[in-house]
This record gives C-alpha cells, structure tokens and sequence, in this order.
C-alpha cells in the first residue's frame, strides 16, 4: 500500500463509527471472525480499544491484521483502521 493510499484510507476512517470494541476478553476466535466477515462486507473498519483492555492497541492492530489478511491503516491512540480489499467491484473502494 502506497502513501498517497493509505492517506486516502485515512481520510475515508476520519468520518466513521467504530464498528467494534475491544474489551478485558481481548482478541477471541469469535471476534476476529466477526471482524473477517465485517472486513469483507465493508473492506474498511475502526475499532475502538476500550479503557479496560491492559493491551497495547499497536499489538492488537498487527495480531488482527495477520488473523484477517488485512492492512493496519493506522492505530491512533486507542482507536484501529483495518482495510482488506474486497472482491465485489461494485462495492470496492477506488484507492488512488
């Protein structure tokens, strides 16, 4: 993923919800299949690391990203942005 991409993905995740929370149970089977499917449905996703998690967000980003075959956009403080490229054209986003 280029600079000017993973800019672009930046801007895209800048205006969106976290879809999902990471909590004291941290990183389960369970979750990161949620987090597959989220993936390939929307390829782009934010995740919010809650206060009760003792992990470290940057960990959690690359342990993700490795689980779902997808790219860390970028970790900001306790907030995550994954992207995978989806296989449907109609619904794929143009990256630059």
């Amino acid at each position: 993923m280029t600079t000017k991409q993973r800019a672009y993905l930046k801007s895209l995740a800048m205006t969106m919800d976290p879809i999902f929370q990471i909590g004291k149970n941290s990183m389960t089977p369970e979750f990161t299949n949620a987090i597959s499917e989220a993936l390939e449905a929307r390829e782009l996703i934010k995740i919010s690391v809650l206060q009760n998690c003792l992990d470290d967000p940057k960990e959690l980003a690359v342990m993700l990203a490795e689980r779902t075959r997808s790219q860390v956009v970028q970790v900001i403080g306790k907030k995550i942005v994954l992207y995978k490229e989806g296989k449907d054209d109609k619904k794929k986003i143009q990256l630059p």
